[in-house]
């Protein structure tokens, strides 16, 4: 009998992440206790879904946030939305956006609490053939991007208030789910110190019946989304000499905001076999910055692409990705931007020699920036006070139950799937309390 079975994801971008481990558990494995504390304030939600206008379709990860402030949230995998706002805000105006489509601006005052349903419109361009700003090739660009970074992006250091959310599913089924407010300390984007974080709130609940004998951990928690920022961590993909590995094509234009956005395709050169990256870049011609990043892990070789994931495991047993996806969103304020949202999506299959079927299994963690603000450089955390980023989120028992857990922070709303998910955990749990105490 094998004590555990560990995939350690140390590489999640070009080999050198080392935060991002996916961990498999066979029963027994050590938890870690996490707390939470704070006062709920006086707030107002509203509540709705955001659509394309013409084909009604959803629009998953849209931007919702309040002009001139930090406040902002991100709409779900169904296109809906839960904004919390402070009661002594009453003529805040709020935007709605998302990549290729028309930003939307309406006042508080217009919205409901329930059931808005706003549309955008498609907002799609050819790629223009002279632009002065942007260089013939593609790759000058996205090197012009990168070396600007510290004049871009934000300056100061930086107290973020984040929603981090991860879910682990069996084939289709939600089999754990697990949600943290954490405050990021956020570095300079010049600095080469990294960031940190700290855990404000936690809830976790697993049923472990559906994982059979095998429970599926993410380590790392709310790091592995955190290290997606590609502009605070460029190295991890697009660093040194790994950049000539990648060709780079321009694709077509859209507009963000009414400014112009180059989409830019990369992927790997033909003749590498090891597995790198490909996806697309959206870079925003006039300040050469970058808004937004959609990309994957290339699986030229399932046996290669394990090995950037397995470190150890039972001889009776083959694990190999089947996917590895990732996407980093960011916002300005002020001429500066910074990050704002990410997922990462992590597909593997679970093949036991004795076993007539294999597993399949998925994890997505994303994480969303609800609220931040400029600190001072003496304001640092102290190392007791630090999420180490071996983390794992526990089996917290406060679970999914209080409905005034989250209090006035906002959160990505859950979808119907995992609020379904949720309640036959906790139906499972009470069999299994009551079967405990008539066994007494």
């Amino acid at each position: 009998m094998f004590n555990t079975l560990i995939l350690n994801i140390i590489d999640l971008v070009m080999h050198k992440l080392k935060i991002l481990i996916l961990a498999f558990y066979i029963f027994g494995f050590t938890q870690v206790a996490l707390g939470f504390q704070g006062d709920q304030g006086d707030f107002r939600q509203f509540k709705g879904i955001v659509v394309e206008n013409n084909t009604n379709k959803a629009l998953v990860f849209a931007s919702i946030e309040i002009k001139g402030t930090n406040i902002s949230t991100i709409s779900n995998t169904e296109g809906e939305f839960l904004l919390k706002v402070p009661l002594d805000m009453s003529d805040g105006v709020v935007n709605f956006s998302f990549l290729g489509h028309a930003t939307k601006s309406l006042p508080l005052s217009q919205l409901s609490t329930e059931d808005n349903k706003i549309e955008l419109d498609l907002s799609v361009t050819q790629l223009a053939e002279v632009n002065i700003k942007a260089p013939k090739d593609a790759k000058s660009l996205v090197m012009q991007v990168l070396s600007k970074k510290g004049e871009n992006y934000l300056s100061d250091p930086t107290l973020m208030t984040a929603f981090y959310r991860e879910t682990i599913k069996k084939r289709r089924r939600n089999v754990s789910l697990s949600e943290a407010v954490v405050t990021i300390h956020k570095a300079p984007y010049a600095s080469s110190r990294q960031d940190a974080m700290e855990l404000y709130k936690a809830r976790k609940s697993t049923d472990y019946e559906k994982l059979d004998t095998v429970a599926l951990k993410l380590q790392g928690g709310p790091f592995n989304t955190l290290y997606v920022d590609i502009m605070k961590y460029p190295e991890y993909i697009f660093g040194g000499a790994s950049i000539d590995q990648y060709i780079f094509r321009y694709d077509r234009s859209t507009y963000i905001d009414d400014k112009l956005i180059y989409i830019i395709d990369f992927e790997q050169m033909p003749s590498l076999r090891d597995p790198l990256y490909k996806g697309k870049l959206y870079i925003d011609v006039e300040d050469k910055t970058l808004t937004s990043a959609v990309y994957e892990l290339n699986i030229t070789d399932k046996w290669l692409a394990a090995r950037l994931f397995v470190r150890k495991k039972p001889a009776n047993v083959d694990v190999w990705p089947t996917e590895v996806a990732y996407r980093v969103d960011y916002r300005s304020k002020n001429g500066k931007w910074y990050y704002s949202y990410s997922n990462v999506l992590l597909e593997f299959k679970v093949d036991w020699k004795d076993k007539l079927f294999n597993s399949v299994y998925s994890l997505t963690a994303e994480m969303a920036v609800t609220d931040w603000k400029k600190t001072t450089e003496g304001a640092t955390l102290k190392s007791r006070d630090k999420i180490k980023r071996s983390i794992i989120l526990s089996d917290a028992a406060v679970g999914f139950s209080d409905p005034d857990f989250w209090g006035e922070y906002n959160i990505i709303e859950p979808e119907k799937s995992i609020e379904s998910a949720i309640k036959k955990i906790q139906r499972q749990l009470k069999r299994s309390d009551k079967n405990g105490a008539a066994r007494k």
